[in-house]
């Protein structure tokens, strides 16, 4: 069962709308500096936070990352960075003070309450193929069956998300995404490239396996698939094989010689537990590797039903086996950004077999190889205006550029 569900995060939210008023309020108090910027992620040290952090050190931004557990506080000790907790009263001050808050979840990636005012840059963390924000009936969902609360939700959503001055987009396909879904105009939304993906424009596959390889065990030169299950708003993953569906897998990557490393959504708690006696199943948690974009390259193949890790690993670019055992329901509960079906074709496998007949030929056969390459590559071609490793840059750019506007602006009036 998930740790999270939008009907709970919206709970938390109303009972916290005190806070959020005095937050308000003292941000239209507190002076913001002119030259200080916070970064935080619900990933930890990394995502596209991480990646835009390290090109504003570069250029002298004086910059403080806001954690939010002692595990992130001590990666951040690791790298270098400056670091406070987020959650206390300087976490706010810092928040409250900073011309610049960068994000890739939402504010409570850094002081929920003290983004008020700033410029916030919402980075996110990956292409929408599910539906998200105003675009899912899930994001309002009320914690209680209250006559107009679930509208208001909506409206306090809307509200909070015209704070965002600038979230990247990938290109102009995902740009149209984006608006629809945090209601934000179009100038608000450059055609960047996601910064959290630059570490693939140059990624050595070998010092990837290396670095799963030292979190997992060795392989011993097998090939290595990623199994990568979306999260669904804390409901059971549909997923999770039974003991028949555990032998059919092992047998396949047996055959196959391959070891099946799972990743389940950090949101998500799905009871993958493989049968005794099998080396060939593997787990990659969020506890042990906050971001995994950087390792993407270590891996022959990825499964996955609809995470966005479909448009990172199309940079590689990997052959992807769709499984998708609940497409029907859950375009009815979230939904999709056209259909699923253009997107992984009509052989999208519903059960764990079908997984292992389509992961074997992958494997084993260069052709049908061949063929899930190519259509990775003409995916990314589609979502992917950049590919040269310098979206954090750019991002940077037009973040400079729109606070000199800005300065500007004010100075005209």
């Amino acid at each position: 069962m998930g740790s999270f569900s939008f009907s709970s995060g919206n709970a938390a939210q109303v009972l916290r709308l005190p806070l959020h008023v005095l937050g308000l309020v003292a941000t239209r108090l507190i002076p913001r500096s002119r030259d200080l910027w916070v970064f935080g992620s619900a990933a930890g040290i990394g995502e596209g936070a991480w990646a835009l952090w390290q090109v504003a050190a570069a250029n002298g931004e004086r910059a403080v990352w806001l954690t939010g557990s002692e595990k992130d506080a001590a990666a951040a000790r690791r790298a270098g960075v400056p670091s406070v907790p987020k959650g206390g009263v300087r976490g706010f001050w810092l928040t409250a003070r900073a011309r610049v808050v960068v994000v890739t979840h939402g504010a409570g990636d850094v002081n929920r309450y003290g983004t008020a005012g700033s410029f916030l840059v919402q980075l996110w963390h990956g292409i929408p193929l599910k539906r998200l924000g105003l675009d899912s009936p899930v994001t309002a969902k009320a914690p209680v069956n209250l006559p107009g609360l679930a509208p208001l939700l909506r409206y306090a959503y809307r509200r909070t998300q015209r704070r965002i001055r600038l979230l990247p987009a990938a290109s102009h396909l995902v740009r149209g995404r984006l608006e629809s879904a945090f209601g934000l105009s179009h100038d608000r939304i450059p055609v960047t490239g996601e910064p959290r993906v630059d570490v693939l424009a140059d990624g050595s596959a070998a010092d990837a396996r290396a670095s799963v390889e030292a979190l997992v065990g060795p392989t011993s030169g097998a090939h290595l698939v990623l199994y990568a299950p979306t999260w669904r708003d804390g409901a059971p993953d549909p997923a999770i094989p039974g003991p028949a569906e555990w032998a059919t897998i092992v047998e396949a990557l047996e055959s196959a010689n391959a070891v099946l490393v799972i990743r389940s959504h950090p949101l998500g708690a799905g009871e993958y537990a493989p049968p005794p006696g099998t080396d060939r199943v593997r787990r990659l948690g969020a506890d042990l590797i906050a971001d995994v974009t950087p390792v993407l390259p270590a891996f022959d193949a990825l499964i996955t039903d609809y995470s966005s890790l479909i448009y990172d690993t199309a940079l590689i670019p990997l052959p992807v086996v769709f499984f998708a055992p609940d497409e029907r329901r859950y375009a009815v509960e979230r939904g999709f950004y056209g259909r699923y079906r253009d997107l992984a074709g009509e052989d999208a496998a519903t059960t764990w077999g079908e997984v292992a007949r389509r992961l074997a030929i992958v494997l084993l056969d260069d052709s049908e190889r061949a063929r899930r390459i190519a259509r990775a590559q003409d995916l990314s071609s589609r979502v992917h205006a950049y590919r040269d490793g310098r979206n954090a840059e750019r991002v940077y750019r037009a973040i400079r550029r729109r606070l000199a506007a800005s300065r500007t602006t004010k100075g005209k009036e």
